[in-house]
């Protein structure tokens, strides 16, 4: 049977809303929303609860029809993005955005797939609660999209990534059934754990629709502080002695070069160095002093008074206020769009040891230099969890962006990605694997991976309907 002549069935399982065909409302979810992938799809399905996604799946492997889950379409790796040649129908989690329920003394909530991270934020402040994970996209991405990806952010040094913020999942599998894991059990031996299977599979074996998050105390009182070093050595050693200062309030750690910092001063609007000192590296760094009493010392204050009397950093300026504590995090958030000002550049996001995360800093920037004439490579990230987000710009003077990452991209690419293996890192740390680096995935891991990978794919979708061509690397990849 065709997509066509099924979309009736789909109809009187879903109604009229939950079957879009119009062309021109499907157009912007056939993208990502860089620009950079691009499929086609017959219809969007829009489930709008939990059974009736069991039903649209169990209908959709009925027919073999494939489906690609889809949140906030915010994926920077192509994985929500469906094939090309239009086989696959998009599935669309959007319509289930409630938030089941939210306990101030629980510090749990327990969210549909569709709801969006900011809406969680309003509800956990509303509590004095917070969800301790933020990204750029937060005003548009899911809960199913962050769970199905492991999402990170700047907080992953004291809470962790998604995988570690989920303490209960539910969704439909494969064959149309429900997995009901919502209940948050500190322990659960019954063999293999399906909530962590599912997290970080970017819909590949199933479709996570609700979830039980933990959630932490609002911050009430916070400290923020921005530091100027000579190497990211240095940050190292500051972050180490910092964790033994401060201990579990060390909430985030990052690690900026000065061409980073540059590239922000010259193309941000208002955007100022909150030091006096021109220096080589930077690192912005906050604590949460919710726990300590309103009359004590700012500890964060006292550690770095420490540091500068030991001549263990350049410089430091300590956030005075919620404004100045907002503008040095805007230095930090802007660098990716100060570097695409800068002119074309092909982005990393990789990680690798804490222990290893400044000489590769250095090193990598220096080898790639020296591999491709012309270019030039800075890098930024959370040292805290060794993510390492690692740019490479095109030569001074390139106007034609897309022909020279055409050129050159899959080069360079591949000679990051091999210093990155060889350093024992990850080539994906936080956004996934998607269709963008499948193939470097299967070129890269170890055969034992991919077999069980694919093993795991063929178990529990067998028509191979979930997510078609995304993370798992194809027979020609590895």
């Amino acid at each position: 049977m065709s997509i066509a002549t099924s979309l009736q069935r789909f109809e009187e399982r879903l109604g009229a809303k939950g079957v879009i065909t119009d062309a021109e409302d499907i157009a912007p979810w056939t993208s990502d929303w860089r620009g950079r992938w691009h499929g086609k799809s017959q219809a969007i399905l829009a489930p709008a609860n939990t059974q009736q996604v069991a039903e649209t799946v169990r209908l959709a492997g009925e027919y073999g029809i494939a489906l690609v889950p889809q949140g906030g379409n915010t994926s920077m790796v192509g994985g929500a993005t469906p094939p090309e040649d239009g086989r696959a129908l998009i599935l669309s989690l959007r319509r289930m955005n409630h938030i089941r329920s939210i306990s101030k003394e629980s510090h749990q909530a327990v969210c549909e797939a569709g709801v969006i991270l900011s809406t969680l934020h309003d509800a956990a402040d509303d509590i004095s609660r917070r969800f301790p994970l933020s990204l750029g996209a937060k005003g548009s991405a899911t809960i199913g999209g962050l769970i199905s990806t492991n999402a990170g952010g700047t907080q992953v040094l004291r809470h962790g990534t998604m995988r570690g913020l989920v303490e209960g999942i539910e969704a439909v599998l494969p064959d149309g059934s429900i997995y009901d894991g919502l209940a948050p059990l500190k322990k659960d031996n019954r063999g293999y754990d399906l909530r962590h299977l599912l997290i970080g599979a970017e819909g590949t074996l199933g479709i996570v629709t609700a979830a039980t998050l933990r959630l932490v105390p609002a911050m009430t009182h916070s400290a923020t502080a921005w530091v100027g070093l000579n190497s990211p050595q240095d940050a190292l050693v500051l972050l180490q002695f910092l964790q033994e200062r401060l201990s579990s309030i060390l909430e985030g750690f990052e690690v900026m070069s000065g061409d980073c910092i540059g590239h922000v001063l010259d193309h941000i609007p208002n955007a100022r160095l909150p030091i006096a000192t021109i220096a080589p590296w930077h690192v912005l760094i906050e604590a949460d002093l919710s726990s300590v009493a309103a009359n004590a010392p700012n500890p964060l204050e006292e550690a770095l008074g420490s540091v500068i009397e030991q001549g263990k950093a350049l410089d430091a300026a300590l956030a005075h206020n919620q404004a100045q504590a907002d503008a040095f995090w805007k230095l930090r958030e802007s660098i990716s769009e100060a570097e695409r000002a800068t002119g074309p550049a092909l982005q990393f996001d990789i990680s690798v040891p804490v222990a290893n995360m400044p000489d590769f800093m250095i090193n990598a920037a220096r080898a790639a230099e020296a591999q491709f004439t012309g270019t030039s490579a800075t890098s930024f990230g959370h040292m805290g969890d060794g993510n390492v987000h690692f740019h490479v710009r095109a030569p001074k003077g390139t106007t034609n962006g897309p022909a020279w990452i055409a050129e050159h991209g899959k080069a360079i690419s591949q000679y990051v990605h091999d210093m990155v293996v060889a350093d024992g890192g990850s080539i994906s740390a936080e956004h996934g694997i998607g269709q963008m680096k499948r193939a470097e995935l299967g070129r890269l891991s170890t055969p034992a991976r991919i077999t069980a990978m694919r093993a795991i794919k063929s178990a529990l979708d067998p028509k191979g309907i979930m997510n078609p061509e995304k993370l798992i690397p194809l027979a020609s990849e590895g």
